[in-house]
């Protein structure tokens, strides 16, 4: 088939087949019925990223490559940062930003075993798991309704002598009050870690400008699972603009190695072998000098080839993502007698992950979303609902030094009991919200 054909050559012969198989075969658009299922998220592509995710398969260079280092760069520009670190999911990523704030390299500003961490208990468990996993004390404070962020009159009750960090999510893409939570911090000498996985895109107006989430804060973070604003099928990101920080999280991520040459590349430095580190010996390998206790977070060249081409396609699918939630807000917007219907944070832009209502007295969480999902639509609780609720606890929920809890969770309960949300993804069409928009108006008694 390649015979007399340059490698070049056929590598453009084999992604121009590989484009019109996929215009072929995948996408292929299908009408909407009634009934049909409606995820509340899906993948969004076209053949761009089958290309990209051939072309990287033919250079087969398995590990980070050249796609990797492109994404870094271009979504480091996308957001407006210096650094930006790719990891193979968004779980990851969280747990690679907090472990960063507990390097030596930060002095007296390391979070240590035993420091506290506010956070909140409704939300995603990994947000929050790193925190117990290093042996630092989450502490939980209450949310506000209707944007199922923190309350910032709990977040100053439950700060004490032992508080070194905040570490919150942007729920459903909604942000939460970054300037009030960002001058808490520099008040108090705190660091601040934005999740950001639910909320990539969403911006917030501070300091005199709308910024990107993930970009107030100390470090950021981004999840690229399939459901989410972007996606490699796993991956995710750790950004920051503190060049410390930077070089932390890259020593951590790729096995906590103080050698900053990239996979198959060795000397960049130009000091390999004639320096002293540790008690090693003299001029011991640099490629082979651990400055930190890290983990092997790597994402691949073929996650990161389809994230280019995701990328491209990142502002349209925050502009489709605040248009279908718009468009369910109006059309459902009279049934605020059931149900609490979600509002953007002042001064925010969110680049929404989902449509989150909670029901009010005499609406039933339940049989309303048994009735949903009876007619193909899918729903979602707002993940953990309360964390510490769940058997994870078990093993340390009699452990007064594990954690910490401040008031009575009220709204976090009433999330978890009365709350559930729909998808508002690029892929949803105006037929799917309006069927979705029937049925709900119909459960409620709403024709």
């Amino acid at each position: 088939m390649f015979e007399n054909k340059t490698e070049k050559q056929a590598r453009e012969e084999i992604l121009i087949s590989v484009k019109e198989y996929c215009e072929k075969f995948h996408n292929v658009h299908k009408d909407f019925a009634d009934g049909d299922r409606i995820p509340y998220a899906s993948r969004v592509y076209d053949s761009a990223e089958m290309v990209n995710l051939a072309d990287s398969m033919l250079d087969f260079w398995l590990t980070a490559g050249r796609y990797a280092d492109e994404f870094e760069a271009k979504l480091s520009q996308y957001l407006g940062v210096r650094y930006c670190a790719l990891v193979n999911s968004g779980s990851s990523a969280n747990l690679l930003a907090f472990y960063a704030l507990t390097s030596p390299l930060l002095g007296d500003r390391a979070i240590r075993r035993g420091d506290e961490v506010i956070t909140v208990a409704a939300g995603f468990p990994t947000t929050v798991a790193p925190i117990i996993q290093y042996g630092a004390v989450p502490v939980f404070v209450d949310v506000s309704l209707p944007g199922c962020n923190i309350d910032i009159n709990e977040m100053y009750k439950a700060l004490s002598h032992k508080t070194r960090a905040v570490m919150l999510a942007h729920t459903l893409g909604n942000p939460f009050d970054l300037e009030k939570v960002r001058d808490f911090c520099k008040k108090n000498d705190l660091w601040l870690v934005e999740d950001n996985c639910d909320a990539l895109g969403s911006e917030y107006f501070i300091d005199g400008e709308y910024k990107k989430t993930g970009t107030v804060g100390d470090i950021g973070t981004s999840s690229f699972y399939p459901p989410h604003h972007m996606t490699m099928g796993e991956g995710g990101a750790v950004y920051t603009d503190n060049p410390l920080l930077s070089k932390i999280i890259r020593s951590m991520r790729d096995w906590g190695r103080d050698c900053v040459c990239p996979s198959g590349c060795d000397n960049i430095c130009g000091h390999r072998f004639d320096r002293q580190y540790g008690s090693l010996p003299l001029g011991y390998d640099h490629k082979y000098v651990y400055s930190h206790f890290g983990f092997n977070l790597k994402a691949t060249e073929m996650q990161a080839a389809i994230g280019c081409a995701q990328l491209e396609k990142l502002p349209s699918f925050v502009g489709k993502r605040r248009e279908n939630f718009e468009y369910l807000s109006k059309a459902l917007s009279d049934l605020s007698d059931k149900l609490i219907l979600p509002t953007a944070t002042e001064n925010s832009l969110p680049s929404w992950f989902g449509f989150i209502m909670t029901c009010k007295d005499g609406t039933d969480r339940n049989a309303l979303v048994r009735t949903v999902e009876e007619h193909g639509i899918q729903t979602r609780m707002l993940f953990a609902g309360n964390i510490i609720r769940h058997p994870c606890f078990d093993s340390i929920r009699d452990d007064k030094e594990a954690y910490r809890v401040v008031g009575d969770l009220k709204n976090t309960d009433l999330i978890m009991n009365n709350s559930f949300w729909i998808g508002v993804y690029p892929g949803m069409t105006r037929q799917k919200l309006d069927y979705m928009i029937k049925v709900i108006r119909n459960a409620l008694g709403k024709e």
